[in-house]
């Protein structure tokens, strides 16, 4: 073989690769947390403030446009169902390949929770992984996640496991899919119009402590430890929930830990008067997640903490922010339609009560 048709072999090989890996993400199952993850890969470099790290509390209790629109700081969340602790530390450096956020905000709603419980369905593992571009810190995240070497296969071509969704290619969303990236309209939030009354308990002034499971007690530590080695500035952050003694208790312990590596701990759940909490109204699954209502609410309380703890600038204005005004107007619209439907279900909620009565 000749230097030519050496060149004309790497060529294709290369041609190959990369068009492996577009239809691969072409492929891979359209979805909220795809949408998330898409979006996030959009975002120009340096551009995001602050980067939100964890389970499914984020991305339906935060709203990214509404802290722009309120006080021109830019959020973002990298959030995925059932999220394993062991995935942080990758998340975070996924992050920091294009992004310089001056602060990570990681929900630690998982963190009480036995690892068993997020292991039985490999599909939580996978809303990570099959989530992220290629890269090589992609495969480190594989062989930390999986354990079965012979499994790690079809994660790291993710290609065997979505071979089967040929169909869905032809959606105009799917091609705006080729390099995994499409702007998110409302900067990674989901909005959710269901009520579902609950009850919720205040368990703020509760004392004690509970361990939390050892693994992710060690995942915990391992985060604060790679955190504080790059010197990254961090919140640990409870979101709202139906609370019992127990949770409180984990929640407690794990305040010690972060507080003796100086990091802010900050439990939504002691401050149900401040943030005017509902759980007959603002959840839509009974007290586990918010619905709109709800999410105005949690993230009305975040917007002014982050102003008043931490020096971001104020970017409204600034031409380069224009996306992020783009979706905070989307967002008025989209909050004006949401409530007029939450508060139809509220009232049909309420009437459903009465003639139960």
């Amino acid at each position: 073989m000749n230097k030519r048709q050496a060149l004309k072999a790497v060529a294709f090989v290369l041609i190959f690769l990369f068009l492996l890996r577009s239809v691969t993400y072409m492929l891979r199952t359209n979805g909220t947390i795809k949408e998330i993850f898409v979006g996030f890969y959009a975002e120009p470099k340096d551009t995001i403030d602050v980067i939100m790290i964890g389970s499914s509390p984020v991305y339906p209790y935060y709203i990214a446009p509404k802290i722009w629109g309120e006080h021109g700081i830019t959020c973002y969340p990298l959030s995925t169902n059932q999220q394993r602790p062991r995935a942080a530390v990758y998340l975070v450096e996924e992050a920091l390949k294009t992004q310089s956020p001056g602060l990570f905000i990681f929900e630690l709603r998982q963190y009480a929770y036995e690892e068993s419980m997020m292991t039985e369905n490999m599909a939580y593992t996978r809303g990570v992984t099959d989530n992220l571009k290629y890269s090589l810190n992609r495969i480190n995240l594989i062989n930390d996640m999986v354990p079965e070497v012979s499994e790690r296969y079809t994660y790291y071509f993710d290609i065997f496991k979505y071979h089967s969704n040929w169909k869905t290619i032809i959606l105009p969303d799917q091609y705006t899919s080729f390099l995994y990236e499409r702007k998110h309209p409302l900067k990674g939030f989901e909005l959710n119009t269901d009520v579902v009354a609950g009850e919720g308990k205040d368990y703020s002034r509760l004392a004690g402590t509970m361990q939390i499971p050892a693994e992710q007690e060690e995942m915990l530590c391992r985060l604060l430890e790679y955190l504080k080695e790059n010197d990254l500035n961090a919140l640990f952050l409870v979101s709202p929930m139906k609370m019992d003694e127990e949770m409180q208790k984990k929640y407690n312990y794990m305040e010690e830990i972060i507080v003796q590596y100086g990091y802010r701990y900050l439990n939504l759940n002691d401050y149900y008067e401040e943030l005017g909490l509902d759980f007959a109204t603002d959840f839509y699954d009974g007290g586990g997640h918010t619905n709109i209502l709800g999410a105005q609410k949690c993230t009305e309380f975040l917007g002014h903490y982050l102003a008043e703890y931490y020096n971001f600038e104020d970017k409204r204005g600034d031409e380069k922010y224009d996306s992020w005004q783009t979706a905070y107007e989307y967002w008025q619209e989209c909050c004006k339609e949401g409530m007029e439907i939450v508060e139809g279900n509220i009232e049909g909620a309420q009437k459903d009560e009465e003639g139960k009565e």
